[in-house]
């Protein structure tokens, strides 16, 4: 099983410590356009106009995107304490056993702009990069990475269940093909009130990070989308329960639905919050 996260624009950084070693990061195949990305945004980053570019054009943002600058020399942290947020909160990956946390390890997968995808125990320092930022020379990040990332996930995907939590923008870099397609699941997140169904944003990324969190407690692995909504229509419903987050108190009725496959295969695995 994967399980595809997107990134969180709140990140943790460290006072001290080693800086990133590209050679060592998961994936070695994406090296040469991931430093190709940090050295344009690095550029990027220099700028008052490139700044703005990023969301950072504030005096308040201004030190998250000069990291950027420094990021051959910032220290770097696990992926599993880099993200915070809505998403990574849920989850709670420091609450896990040791089991658990092996798991998420191996299911897990965070989708980066200037990482392309990282596992959660390489190291990287904090940025500030999204995927719908277009870089000077290299153009739109989405289609920068989708050649290397093909050559990188295809192979990783063939025979698993996916599980995608990610957002447009970062799903856009990946598209799952083939055989691959057919074991999809793209989550989605509604709530039901009075008989009608919406999308909330925030609660959306707490309830994906539930899934995760769900997915890497559970010792078995789905092997097909159907397995996977039998599987979370048992797990998750006590897990969004017991939940402190505002978003989803009084959340009393927990559906999970699988949609038919379109016409590449994919599904949408609804999560339903009434």
């Amino acid at each position: 099983m994967l399980v595809l996260l997107p990134p969180s624009q709140g990140k943790t950084g460290a006072e001290a410590g080693e800086a990133v070693d590209l050679r060592a990061l998961s994936s070695p195949g994406l090296t040469t356009t991931r430093r190709r990305v940090l050295v344009a945004a690095a550029r990027l980053s220099r700028t008052r106009a490139g700044r703005t570019a990023l969301g950072a054009g504030s005096a308040q943002l201004r030190p998250e995107a000069e990291r950027n600058t420094r990021w051959r020399t910032e220290p770097a942290v696990p992926v599993a304490d880099l993200y915070t947020g809505v998403l990574y909160d849920a989850l709670d990956l420091g609450s896990l056993d040791e089991d658990a946390r092996a798991r998420a390890g191996e299911r897990l997968l965070v989708s980066s702009a200037a990482w392309g995808a990282l596992r959660l125990d390489d190291r990287v320092p904090p940025y500030r990069l999204s995927m719908d930022v277009a870089l000077p020379d290299l153009g739109g990040l989405a289609t920068l990475w989708r050649e290397p990332l093909r050559a990188v996930l295809d192979p990783l995907a063939a025979g698993r269940l996916v599980v995608d939590c990610r957002s447009a923008d970062y799903a856009a870099a990946w598209t799952p093909r083939g055989e691959t397609a057919s074991r999809t699941a793209s989550v989605r997140v509604l709530r039901e009130t009075a008989g009608k169904r919406s999308v909330v944003s925030h609660m959306a990324k707490h309830t994906r990070g539930l899934v995760a969190r769900a997915l890497a407690l559970e010792p078995s692995e789905p092997p097909t989308p159907e397995d996977l909504r039998d599987l979370l229509t048992s797990a998750l419903p006590p897990l969004v329960r017991s939940s402190t987050a505002a978003s989803v108190r009084g959340a009393d009725d927990v559906a999970v639905e699988l949609g038919p496959p379109a016409e590449d295969g994919r599904r949408v695995l609804d999560v339903v919050l009434g």
